[in-house]
This record gives structure tokens, sequence and C-alpha cells, in this order.
């Protein structure tokens, strides 16, 4: 198990705070009480490494710290320590340089150290696309790195780039197929007209949980550096991964599964023939994601007679004629910093809690309370110090309220699992309710046309919670406030609304935190005429644009802006980015339930519990009312207070005549009461 720190950065649903920005994290020296213990290894967990050019030296990584060997074996050192995550070391052709992973950056790049680990360098300097298992040309002045392309499910995928030894952006060589199946550990052979490299191949396009390795789930491939071309050179059952050329370039070293076991293999590049070398290693990771490689990185010795590959914990010395694994003993030493463990008071049971999850928070147009649903039911607040109030005293679930353009009603959504979803409005002043749909379904985002006679809303087409009966037809539809037969205005879209004369409906594709990276705004008419796609935003979750259609906010991972909203009769990019139009953040750490002021001058969202906004003067200089000095961003918002009693279990069960194996030693009750 590493215990070293790796930060893994998901596109799930998620709120980062942000460090003060005049402070540089130090991956090495982070914050906090440590202690150091030095630590003394004979075996380790998935080591990478590496045969220097003369065959005297191995380098390895431990626990993320990098150490040389003499081959025969002995007492390793350590030439690249520290709290840094630092791995898969490889030797220059001439053996003066070892390239490495390392995250002493603030990500994964690619540095460069000398043989003995001195002057330190970090050579790449990608903050998205990180990187990992360099290895060099055979001239030395170029090397191929594995770059990690993140989607928004899960881990992504990788594609093999080249750059120079002195860093610089690369050159893209492969590219990958989807965001989901990997590509992964390349080897370059002694020509260096050829890249190796492993890729995920698996039937469907997308990653799966549930591949079968004995069929087949990765193969080689080899890229072509003078034709640009790429053939596959190794498949079949049990996959093959992590190539290795000799030498003479004669034949390639991979391993492949064979039932439950990884077995290195021996591939004639001439004849095709493969051939079962070694079966001590440990389990690859071909069903996995496997961003640092399918297996750990070994090598051939310079001879070409042995290859040097960990497996089991240990390091082998494995002869190429024979099969026969000799054990390479080691001894690695080394200081390592444990972080002292945060502690916080967690009670096991409180009798009252305050809500975190607000949702679908918005603001009256009299700006005088707010409308939000929690634990499945709609609540008001009496802006700003108001005690939230239940809205409604109905048992079915209630989400995604708007108001009326005159603040005298609600529209929501509601769902019970029996009679299914429907699309209600409710009079705030008389508390009186109706149901405007007549059909089962399940019904989205209700939002009134500027005159309120009209609902426009999304008929969604089936989940796996809520389940698909009554779900056909899914798409962005328009009924009467008073209720009847509801109009198909376009089978795709979500979050629709009406454009500020009423002319027009107004939606996004893409979804929210899933689907595409790229979210769209389009608008309609309400017959489903004239589609136009006004704009899209990269690693944008969603758009709200202003009731006078002036203004657009967005979410773009996580954090919340503002700018002008373009109009150009052509679809434009509008991003965090923007040089085309004013572009400024209101939400210095996240935000969600975005929404507007009636009047369009300011902008609501909410974090946690707690409710934000800003006015547009606050954030533009140039609108007239707007300071000399504009304002630094809101860390405290408004709570919203709400505070319920938690449910209490009725009653006893009693589980009687059982086996208890108690906590106390040994002791063991035969026939106890639970």
């Amino acid at each position: 198990m590493n215990i070293k720190p790796i930060l893994l950065l998901l596109l799930f649903p998620a709120v980062f705070y942000a460090q003060k920005e005049d402070k540089k994290w130090d991956v090495n020296n982070p914050s906090g009480d440590f202690h150091e213990k030095e630590l003394t290894f004979e075996e380790g967990t998935w080591m990478n490494l590496d045969v220097s050019p003369d065959g005297k030296t191995i380098a390895f990584d431990l626990m993320g710290d990098i150490y040389t060997l003499p081959i025969s074996g002995g007492d390793a050192t350590l030439i690249r320590g520290g709290l840094a995550y630092e791995v898969q070391p490889r030797f220059s052709p001439d053996g003066t340089k070892i390239l490495f992973t390392s995250d002493a950056g603030g990500g994964d790049n690619i540095w460069v150290m000398n043989a003995d680990g001195s002057d330190a360098q970090q050579l790449t300097k990608e903050s998205f696309r990180l990187l990992n298992n360099a290895v060099w040309m055979p001239d030395g002045a170029y090397f191929i790195a594995r770059k990690h392309f993140t989607s928004s499910r899960s881990l992504g995928a990788g594609e093999m780039w080249m750059y120079h030894k002195t860093g610089g952006s690369g050159f893209q060589l492969t590219k990958r197929r989807n965001d989901q199946q990997d590509v992964n550990e390349p080897a370059v052979s002694p020509d260096g007209k050829y890249v190796y490299y492993s890729e995920d191949m698996y039937p469907g396009g997308f990653f799966q949980y549930n591949k079968d390795p004995n069929s087949q789930i990765y193969v080689i491939k080899r890229y072509d550096r003078e034709k640009g071309e790429v053939k596959t050179i190794i498949s079949g059952p049990g996959g093959a991964c992590r190539p290795e050329v000799s030498h003479d370039g004669k034949k390639l070293a991979f391993v492949r599964r064979i039932r439950t076991e990884s077995v290195l293999f021996i591939h004639d590049l001439a004849t095709g023939q493969n051939f079962p070398l070694f079966r001590g290693l440990s389990k690859d990771q071909q069903e996995a994601w496997a961003i640092f490689g399918v297996y750990t990185g070994f090598d051939w010795t310079p001879d070409d007679k042995h290859i040097i590959i960990w497996g089991q914990g240990k390091l082998w010395k494995v002869d190429v004629a024979t099969g026969e694994g000799t054990e390479i003993p080691f001894s690695a030493t080394a200081k390592h910093r444990f972080q002292e463990t945060v502690r916080f008071q967690n009670n096991a049971f409180d009798r009252e809690f305050t809500t975190k999850v607000i949702r679908h928070a918005v603001t009256a147009p009299d700006e005088k309370s707010l409308v939000f649903s929690a634990v499945g039911h709609l609540w008001k607040k009496q802006l700003p110090d108001g005690t939230p109030e239940r809205l409604t005293k109905s048992d079915d679930f209630e989400f995604e309220p708007s108001f009326s353009p005159d603040g005298t009603s609600l529209v929501y959504v509601s769902w019970d699992d029996q009679d299914m979803g429907g699309i209600r409005i409710l009079d705030l002043k008389t508390g009186d309710q109706k149901t405007i749909t007549s059909e089962k379904g399940i019904y989205r985002t209700p939002r009134f046309s500027p005159d309120g006679n009209t609902i426009v809303f999304r008929k969604d087409g089936g989940n796996t919670h809520q389940g698909y009966a009554f779900c056909k037809e899914p798409g962005i539809y328009t009924i009467s406030a008073n209720g009847g037969t509801a109009s198909l205005v376009s089978p795709k879209g979500e979050y629709p609304l009406y454009s500020a004369d009423g002319k027009r409906i107004f939606y996004q594709t893409g979804g929210y935190l899933f689907g595409s990276i790229t979210k769209a705004y389009h608008s309609i008419n309400p017959d489903g005429s004239e589609d136009k796609k006004h704009f899209d935003g990269k690693y944008a979750q969603r758009f709200v644009p202003s009731p006078d259609n002036q203004w657009i906010a967005w979410s773009e991972l996580h954090k919340v802006y503002i700018a002008p909203m373009p109009n150009t009769g052509q679809s434009v990019g509008i991003s965090a980015k923007t040089k085309a139009v004013p572009v400024a953040q209101v939400a210095r750490d996240a935000g969600i339930n975005i929404h507007w002021s009636k009047d369009s001058k300011r902008l609501y969202w909410t974090l946690g519990e707690e409710l934000y906004s800003d006015e547009l003067t606050e954030r533009f200089s140039f609108l007239q009312g707007a300071t000399d000095s504009l304002p630094p961003m809101d860390t405290v918002g408004l709570s919203i207070g709400l505070t319920l009693e938690s449910d209490l279990p009725e009653g006893l069960i009693a589980f009687t005549n059982a086996r208890i194996i108690t906590m106390k030693g040994d002791e063991v009750i035969e026939k106890g009461t639970i």
C-alpha cells in the first residue's frame, strides 16, 4: 500500500475550496503537524525499474522514492526522496541522466536528474493533461510520454506524445479513440522508428467494470514514426501489455494473463511467435484504470540474456533462455513523513440537524423571500432573517420551484412512487394547489412564460431510479398554466425557459455534471421551428441567462461567472478565459442554484446552506453606479438556517439465541441476545 498522499481529482459532484492565492502549495512541505520515521524495506509493491546502459545498475521506485542498486543486489542508494510521489525512473542512452515522473511541481509531470539524483529539473509543465511513463528516444534528444486525458465519466484515457529533452509543449503521436479506454506504456525500438504501446480494445467502446481478461482487454500496438501509421502487433486471449523491446530489436517482452496469473512472455518480432517465460509476477491491472501502467516498468540487460522485473514484492533476474528467475535481494532505507491525522468530533446522533443540501433555490421577484427544496419538500424563508417554513403539507417529493412573473404563484414538480410525477402550481396567498399535467411521467424544471399563461418544462425519458414507464417521447414541452394537453417543442434539451419577449424558448444541451464536456445553449420557437445555437462552453455545467437576456451566468468547473450575453447571429464560445466580452467571477469557491433578480441587476447562488448574491456593479467597473474599486468576492453568505429534528426509531428488535463473537479477547457468547 502506498502511504504517500496522491490527490485524485474526479469530475463528480464535489466542491473544492481554494487556498489563499498568496500561499503557493509545496508538495514536499505541506502545512500541518507530522512526524518522521526511517523505514527499511526488503520487498515492495508495484515497483518500476530500469537497467543502466552498462548493465551494472538498477534504478527502481519504492514508496514514491527512487533508488539505485547494483544489479547483483545489496543495499540500495536513495537518490530522490521526499514527500512528492516520484516513480518510473529511466536511464538515458548514455547512462548519465534519469527521466522520472514526479508531482513535486503540483501535478504529474516528467522530470530529469543526473544518475546520482542531483540537479533535478522539471521538463514538462502540464497543469491538467498530466504525464507519466516517459522513455528516451535512442539518440537521447527526445523522449516519449503518456499524456492523460480525463473525461466527464471516470478517469479517462491516454495518448503518446513526444517531447524534446528540454521540455516544451510536445508533439502528439497517437490519438485516443475515445475518452474512456486507456492507452499506456510506451517503448521505443532501438532504431527509434517504432513506438510500441498498450491499448484497451475491449468491445463496447467505453470502460467497463466486468471485463474478461482471459478473452482480450489490452493489445500491443506499434506506431511507425516514419509513416505515421499504427499497427496491432500482439493480440489474442489474455491480452498483452507493458511492451519492452530487446536491445537487438528482435524480441518484444510483454505481460499476458493466463487464467488467474500474469505471465511474462517473449514475442519474436520476425515470426510472430509468443513464448511464456516467467510466472513469478504479481497481478496486472488489465481490468482496472491503469493510469500509471497496466504492469510495472521492467528492462532487458544490455546483452539481452536476462530481463529484470518486479513480481511478488521482489526483484527478479529472469534468464531469457531458460525462464529461470533469480531473486535480486535489496535493502532500501528512507525517511518517510507521516502527517498527523486531523480529527473532528462527530456525534453518532444529534436530535437536531441543519440541512446542508439546499436544492433548487430561487428568490422571489420582490427579493423578500427565498424558496428552496430540502429533505424532499419545498420551504420558504423570509429574507434576510426569517425561519424557513414548509409551503405544503403533501407527502409527495417536491422539487424545482419557479415563481410566476408577479410572484403570487409557484410552479414545481412532484413525485410519488405510485402516481409518479406531475407539474403543480401553488397559490402562495391561499395555499391552494393544482396539478396541471394529466398524464403520469417524470417532469423537470417547469418555468412560467413572461405573461404567466404558459408553462415550459422538460419531460424525461426515464432512469434507473424512477423507472422507464410513462416516459415515451421525452423532450421540451409547453402546457397552459390552467392545465390541458402538452405540446412538444423539441425532443432534445434541458432547462427550458422563455426569452424575455416570450417569443423563443432557450434550452441547454450536454447534460449537467455528466454528458458532454462542452455544454451548448440554444433557442427555438415554441412551435419547434428555427432552432438556433447561440454559444457553448467547455467545462461548463449550467447556463442561466438574465431575465432581460442581456447577461449570462454560468458555472464552470463549479465556479460561477457572469458576462454580457453574446448575440452575434452565429455560435460562439464562452468560458472563464473569454476575451471577446468582459467576464467576471462571482463565486470565490463554488456555487449552485444560480438565478437572477427580476430586474437582472443581481445574481444569486448557494453554496452549502448559505445564500450569496452579487450586484453587477460589484463586478464590472464600466457599469453606471460601479465604484472605482470593486469589492472582493464574498467568503461568507447568508445562512438559510433550516433546522429539523432527526428521525428517531420506534420500538425494539431482539435477535435471540445468537452466537456472539465479542471484541473482548477470545470471548464468545454461544446463546445471546442482541
